[in-house]
């Protein structure tokens, strides 16, 4: 907590944190870091629900977040945020890079994504799979019943047309463009990820220039959720050197 408070005397509260979440996740996402972030300046939340592609979520979310941010972003919210950043590079002080990947889809996700486009708008949606966002998880977090309903209640507030619209999003991968990132960044993984690999989070640290990677151990993909203090613990710190 003493660093949070030197970045609050330092940055006079004029830095924000914009705070981009993943896929069928919405701002809830964000609570258990949130009193650790605060003290660095407001927290601005993207809202990913209403577009369905990545260009319109990040002008969606430029069009209200603050002239300078720091910018976070989760798992599918990494593709956004890095778009976010190529169109408004001089807008972001640093970035954070959160279990996510540069990758396209596999052609497996591209499989999905057809079969859900060409279900019926009228079929109804009660929230992800137990399945789905048990793997997600750290193994030992299978049985977390509190931890399994917070993610499903997430989209269900989110509901069906969110749901529609972000189960057949085009990610297009980015490699070849990261070398364009001249912001401080920070890539953070998870050592028992089982969505997004570690070598996903090596590739992207290698082609950023100048990034640090940072790998949680004992966390599965819902670092936010899961590790929510050794999360600020890395970030926080990070955070007081690059922008001090």
């Amino acid at each position: 907590m003493a660093s949070a408070r030197r970045a609050r005397l330092c940055y006079h509260g004029t830095m924000s944190i914009l705070l981009v979440p993943g896929y069928m996740l919405d701002e809830t996402l964000w609570d258990d870091v949130s009193d650790r972030l605060a003290p660095y300046g407001p927290l601005v939340h993207a809202d990913l629900r209403h577009d369905s592609t990545i260009d319109a979520m990040a002008r969606r979310a430029l069009d209200s977040a603050p002239p300078s941010f720091v910018l976070i972003g989760f798992s599918m919210g990494g593709y956004v945020a890095r778009e976010i950043l190529r169109q408004a590079p001089e807008r972001v002080r640093a970035l954070v890079l959160i279990a996510t990947s540069t990758r396209a889809d596999s052609p497996a996700q591209r499989q999905r994504k057809g079969v859900i486009a060409k279900a019926a708008p009228s079929v109804s949606f009660s929230g992800l799979s137990r399945t789905a966002i048990a793997t997600s998880l750290h193994p030992k977090e299978g049985n977390n019943e509190a931890l399994i309903d917070k993610v499903r209640a997430m989209g269900v507030r989110l509901g069906g047309d969110t749901f529609r619209r972000q189960s057949v999003l085009e990610r297009a991968g980015d490699l070849e463009l990261l070398h364009q990132i001249r912001c401080p960044t920070l890539v953070i993984a998870a050592a028992q990820d089982r969505l997004r690999s570690l070598d996903e989070s090596e590739e992207m640290h290698a082609a950023i220039p100048g990034a640090r990677l940072v790998v949680i151990e004992d966390s599965g993909h819902m670092i936010p959720l899961e590790a929510p203090e050794r999360l600020a613990g890395v970030i926080l710190p990070w955070l007081d050197g690059v922008l001090r």
